[in-house]
């Protein structure tokens, strides 16, 4: 079992942008709990092309979520769900996780 990510878990981009979420749920003990609807907006992200034209990561994309684990029927990001980092060259790496919600798991 996963644990959850929510507003307050830090996720970065693989080349050290930080992933801010937007969440439309409310907020449980300080933190929204993140869906795969929610918004993931990366800033800072150091990405240039081989031909060093800056290509920073924008957003990440969900190519997996919980699975049992919903909120309005919109399914749970956990440490088990994948995202991808998108900019303006496509897919750029994998989302990483790094501090997350220690109180709650997904299944």
């Amino acid at each position: 079992m996963g644990k959850a990510i929510t507003t307050a878990s830090q996720l970065t981009c693989p080349h050290g942008g930080t992933v801010t979420i937007t969440a439309a749920n409310p907020a449980s003990a300080g933190a929204s709990i993140a869906t795969a609807a929610d918004t993931f907006a990366i800033a800072g992200c150091a990405f240039t092309t081989p031909a060093g034209t800056p290509s920073p990561c924008a957003t990440v994309a969900w190519t997996s979520s919980d699975k049992h684990v919903t909120i309005d029927g919109k399914p749970t990001i956990s440490t088990d769900s994948q995202g991808v980092c998108i900019g303006p060259s496509g897919t750029q790496g994998a989302v990483l996780f790094g501090q997350t919600q220690p109180a709650v798991t997904t299944s």
